[in-house]
């Protein structure tokens, strides 16, 4: 398996590379040259597998050579043995051929920590075996911080840095970051929106000096490996439902399309899906989009969803990378267009005969829809999980495709917005019920590159390769 850049101009890479460089020399995002390809009976066969065996067996092509058999089952099965529940992502019932896929069962409560447990071995497994360190930065609008922190805590071959907005996450997701106070952790509070966060790792990845003398790496979601771990998901809740033999549905709450894109991957690898539907909030570029064509900045308005108040979507790129045909050229282009026009345009041709759908939900309607899915199925679900919900029903194309809605973080991560919509405050489950009787640590820094820059080169450590 060989991977290629999103914007065509850097190296080719096999899977060890990949992981350890993150963002393409170019700019670009990596992606696999090719699909790995399951047949039906493929398909069929995951019904008798664990969680941890399914993601093995699927994720297995794409290592090439880079890891064995042997060794990826190992990791497969630590990874997935931190769950709470034994199904690792199990399947609820919403109402008539309405689903809810639990994504929030791992250490940090919500979706990010089904890549990010398999993501922090797959880093010791490869640094150990270069014997080298690297200094893992990353940008987070709420639950990629605690996740990634939470699969790196403690490993002698990294230093975390995870920048977050300041007073833009909720009170829990930044616990959960700043009361682990491991010597290689490091959280920078920074003095703007996430926007502003994703556009800083993205210029220290850019600076190939900076990138090089630190030997840094990523955990955002422009990591392949990130994505990649997200299929397996798609794939198990699918043959739960009935795949290969009818097409199913997604609702996914979308701010940086990581989530979906896994989606996207899962059907071009064989998976019958019906409709893959973006659920944004308020800022709403994804959504505009997908139903007009044009994708242009707007400023973040912060919302009781903090996770999805993004306005550049790291991930869209991949997605117009297959758009325009892996034209790396055009990709290229569009991303200037993006940084100096504030956005661009495509032919709404490209985007009519595919599996996507898209929608926006108001403050209104994520509470109502909180308030109304306690009401008639007995489940609390947090606000992010709630837009999903809200607008897979408004897109659904087809009531005979099960739709899944995809709960991507538990409702005690936002207790705010649950509180004001039902009146009643989700518990944080057992082991972190002392969560706001913990030390925290971080510092708050300006909105100025440089000053992050300086702050990360100070406390990163470095080992030479052998």
């Amino acid at each position: 398996m060989r991977y290629i850049s999103t914007r065509g101009q850097a190296p080719v890479l096999n899977f060890e590379d990949v992981v350890l460089t993150g963002l393409a020399r170019d700019g670009g995002l990596y992606v696999p040259e090719t699909w790995p390809q399951f047949s039906k009976d493929d398909i069929r066969g995951l019904a008798s597998m664990s969680y941890a065996e399914a993601a093995a067996f699927l994720l297995q092509p794409f290592l090439g050579e880079s890891i064995s058999e042997a060794d990826f089952r190992a990791m497969t099965e630590k990874a997935y043995a931190s769950f709470s529940h034994k199904a690792v992502v199990p399947v609820s019932q919403l109402g008539s051929n309405e689903f809810l896929m639990e994504l929030y069962h791992g250490p940090t409560l919500a979706f990010k920590d089904v890549a990010l447990q398999l993501l922090g071995l797959l880093y010791d497994h490869l640094l150990g075996r270069q014997q080298r360190r690297a200094t893992i930065i990353g940008a987070t609008s709420g639950d990629t911080g605690s996740a990634a922190i939470e699969a790196c805590r403690g490993r002698d071959a990294v230093d975390i840095f995870i920048l977050h907005p300041a007073g833009r996450v909720s009170e829990v997701q930044r616990r959960q970051m700043t009361t682990v106070l491991d010597s290689n952790v490091h959280n920078i509070a920074v003095q703007g929106d996430f926007d502003d966060c994703q556009a800083m790792v993205k210029a220290m990845f850019n600076d190939l000096e900076f990138r090089d003398d630190l030997s840094v790496s990523a955990v955002n979601s422009i990591n392949w490996a990130r994505v990649m771990a997200q299929i397996v998901y798609y794939f198990t809740v699918g043959v739960s439902l009935g795949s290969p033999d009818r097409a199913i549905s997604f609702s996914v709450p979308s701010g940086n399309f990581g989530d979906i894109y896994a989606g996207y991957a899962a059907s071009k690898m064989g998976l019958p899906i019906d409709q893959l539907i973006v659920a944004t909030n308020r800022n709403d570029i994804l959504s505009r989009f997908f139903n007009s064509g044009e994708y242009r900045k707007s400023s973040v308005d912060p919302t009781i969803s903090p996770s999805m108040d993004i306005q550049v979507s790291s991930n869209f790129e991949r997605f117009l990378f297959d758009l325009h045909g892996r034209d790396g050229a055009a990709v290229a282009n569009l991303m200037e267009k993006l940084d100096k026009e504030g956005g661009f345009a495509v032919n709404m041709s490209l985007l009519n005969e595919g599996i996507f759908s898209a929608g926006r939900c108001d403050e209104a309607d994520t509470l109502e829809t909180i308030r109304t899915t306690l009401k008639e199925s007995a489940i609390t679900v947090d606000p992010h999980t709630a837009i999903g919900i809200k607008v897979g029903a408004d897109c659904r194309d087809s009531s005979a495709a099960p739709m899944v809605n995809l709960a991507t973080a538990h409702p005690a991560k936002f207790p705010d917005a649950v509180v004001e919509a039902t009146g009643e405050t989700p518990a944080l489950p057992k082991h972190m019920q002392d969560l706001f009787d913990r030390d925290e640590r971080l510092v708050e820094l300006p909105n100025d590159l440089a000053t992050v820059k300086s702050y990360i080169k100070e406390r990163a450590r470095i080992l030479s390769a052998a």
